[in-house]
C-alpha cells in the first residue's frame, strides 16, 4: 500500500478523502481496507471516525492553513519604546516581578504600558526582530563606581603600562580563589523523566589557589590548604620575584590581605623588585585572571570528581601545570570582552 502525503493535497481534497473514508467505515468496511483504498494510514482513519462520532460533519471540514492572521500587534512607536526599556532598564526598575528579562516579562511590560495582550511566542518573535537573544548576564556589584572604572581604563592602567615598559617590568594580573569539591558544571545525558545520579562523596572539602598571569602567556600559581592570609600572599610574591628577572608589577583587587600592614611592609622591603597596583573596587570583570579561575572551576574541578582534599589539590595543580605549558591558552584569557583592554 502506498501512503500518500495528505499535506501536499489541497484542503478540499483532504476534506473529500476524510468524508469518503468515514462513510465507507460506517457502511461496514474495515478500517484497514479503507486505509488501503484511500492510501492513508489506519490510524488516520480511526481518528477521523472518532472525531466524526464526537462532533459530526464539522470535524471533517478543511481548516485554514498557516499562521493565524489578524493577531494583536504593536504599533511601530510601541515596539521602539519597548525595545528601549528592555535595553536601558531592569525589570525591577519598572516595578515588574522579574529579576531578568524573559519573554513573559516582556509580555507583562507590554500589557501594562500599552494594554496589548501578546503571547510569549509573539513576544519572542518581537525580541528576535529587535536584535535580542537569550544570554547569560555578567554580574556587576551595585557598589561599583562607574567613574572609577572609567578612570582606570582611560588613565590609571595606561599609566601603569607605560611605567612597566619604561622599567622593562613584567606586568602580572593576580587573583586568588577557593576551590570546592562540590562545584559542578555542565550537563550529562539521561532518559527523559529520569534525572541522572552523579556518585560523589558526601563530605565537602576545599583548597585555595593564588595565581598571576601576563598577556604574553606566562602563568605562576600556588595551591595551598591554609586560609588566605598575609603570610601566604607574601610567600607567593617572593616566588614571583625569584622566578622573574627584573622588576615585577602586579595588579590585584582590593582584598583586605592585599592592603594589610604586613604586606605593605614586605613590599617596602622589596620595593626594588616589585610593585602592587589595585583595581577599582567591586570590579572583578576587569581582571583577566578571573577567566583562569573560571577555567579551573569548569575543567579542573567541575568535570573531575575528587575523592578527598589531597585529590582536589592534585587535580588543581595538574591542570595549572598543563596551562603553564600552553601560553596560547593563557593569552586567550585576555580576549574576553571586558579585559581586552589589557591584551
Amino acid at each position: 500500500m502506498k501512503i500518500i502525503d495528505a499535506r501536499k493535497l489541497s484542503a478540499e481534497a483532504q476534506e473529500d478523502i476524510r468524508r469518503k473514508a468515514v462513510k465507507a467505515v460506517l457502511e461496514g468496511e474495515t478500517k484497514t481496507k479503507v486505509a488501503a483504498l484511500f492510501g492513508v494510514t489506519r490510524q488516520a482513519v480511526t481518528l477521523w471516525v472518532k472525531d466524526f462520532k464526537q462532533s459530526g460533519q464539522k470535524a471533517l471540514k478543511a481548516k485554514k492553513r498557516g499562521r493565524p492572521k489578524g493577531g494583536k500587534k504593536l504599533l511601530p512607536w510601541q515596539a521602539a519604546q519597548t525595545a528601549r526599556m528592555v535595553t536601558d532598564r531592569y525589570p525591577e526598575q519598572l516595578k515588574l516581578p522579574f529579576f531578568l528579562w524573559t519573554r513573559q516579562a516582556v509580555v507583562e511590560l507590554i500589557a501594562r504600558q500599552f494594554e496589548v495582550d501578546l503571547s510569549v511566542w509573539t513576544a519572542g518573535r518581537y525580541l528576535k526582530g529587535w536584535g535580542f537573544s537569550p544570554q547569560k548576564p555578567i554580574r556587576k556589584a551595585y557598589e561599583q563606581n562607574p567613574e572609577a572604572v572609567t578612570r582606570w581604563l582611560k588613565e590609571d592602567y595606561p599609566a601603569i603600562r607605560r611605567q612597566a615598559m619604561k622599567q622593562q617590568a613584567t606586568l602580572f594580573w593576580g587573583d586568588e580563589m577557593s576551590v570546592r569539591s562540590d562545584h559542578a558544571v555542565g550537563r550529562t545525558y539521561g532518559r527523559k523523566g529520569q534525572t541522572p545520579v552523579l556518585p560523589v562523596t558526601g563530605r565537602r572539602f576545599s583548597c585555595h589557589m593564588i595565581s598571576a598571569i601576563t598577556n604574553l602567556g606566562q602563568l605562576q600559581f600556588m595551591v595551598f590548604k591554609k586560609k588566605f592570609v598575609a603570610k601566604v600572599f607574601t610567600t607567593f610574591l617572593g616566588r614571583l620575584i625569584r622566578q622573574n628577572e627584573g622588576m615585577v608589577f602586579l595588579i590585584v583587587d582590593r582584598h583586605p590581605v592585599h592592603r594589610s600592614s604586613e604586606v605593605r611592609q614586605w613590599l617596602e622591603d622589596h620595593k626594588k623588585r616589585i610593585r602592587l597596583y589595585f583595581l577599582p573596587s567591586y570590579s572583578p570583570e576587569l581582571n583577566p585572571d578571573e577567566l583562569l579561575n573560571q577555567d579551573v572551576k569548569s575543567n579542573a574541578v567541575g568535570r573531575k570528581r575528587p575523592r578527598d582534599q589531597k585529590d582536589l589539590m592534585s587535580n588543581t595543580r595538574g591542570f595549572l601545570y598543563g596551562r603553564q605549558k600552553k601560553p596560547g591558552i593563557v593569552k586567550k584569557y585576555f580576549h574576553g570582552e571586558h579585559v581586552r583592554y589589557a591584551a
